[in-house]
């Protein structure tokens, strides 16, 4: 299997992930500091839009505001870690796989879709059995 390093953009130059962009690792950082800006600054919002608002009102709220800042950071950290092993492991571009999925048979297309959705509900199950 031949793999390809990141410094090896010659074959990677078409892609749309590797067009320069200046302070690309800036973003990150900027989403970070804006989710916990949200996350400190939120009770004091909460507290201005409504008087009456309890303690136990802002935790419901921080807790909401905590869960989609977790979910934004596994999902940004999931799809760095999925960028850095497609480039590594010398796999074509996702265009290119896009363009030969859909060259495929209606068939082959839904059979694909069936067995995906059919991993994710074995992967759901799995979870839910885990938490219980």
């Amino acid at each position: 299997m031949k793999t390809i390093k990141l410094s090896d953009s010659k074959e990677l130059a078409g892609t749309p992930l590797f067009k320069l962009r200046p302070f690309k690792w800036a973003e990150p950082i900027a989403i970070f500091s804006i989710l916990l800006s949200i996350w400190t600054f939120s009770p004091v919002l909460l507290r201005f839009a409504d008087d009456t608002a309890g303690n136990i009102d802002q935790s419901i709220w921080l807790l909401i505001v905590l869960s989609l800042m977790s979910f934004l950071l596994i999902t940004g950290l999931s799809w760095w870690i999925l960028q850095r092993f497609w480039f590594m492991s010398g796999l074509p571009s996702i265009l290119s796989m896009v363009s030969q999925f859909n060259t495929l048979l209606l068939w082959q297309q839904i059979s694909f879709f069936l067995a995906s959705f059919a991993l994710l509900l074995m992967s759901s199950t799995g979870v839910l059995i885990a938490l219980c």
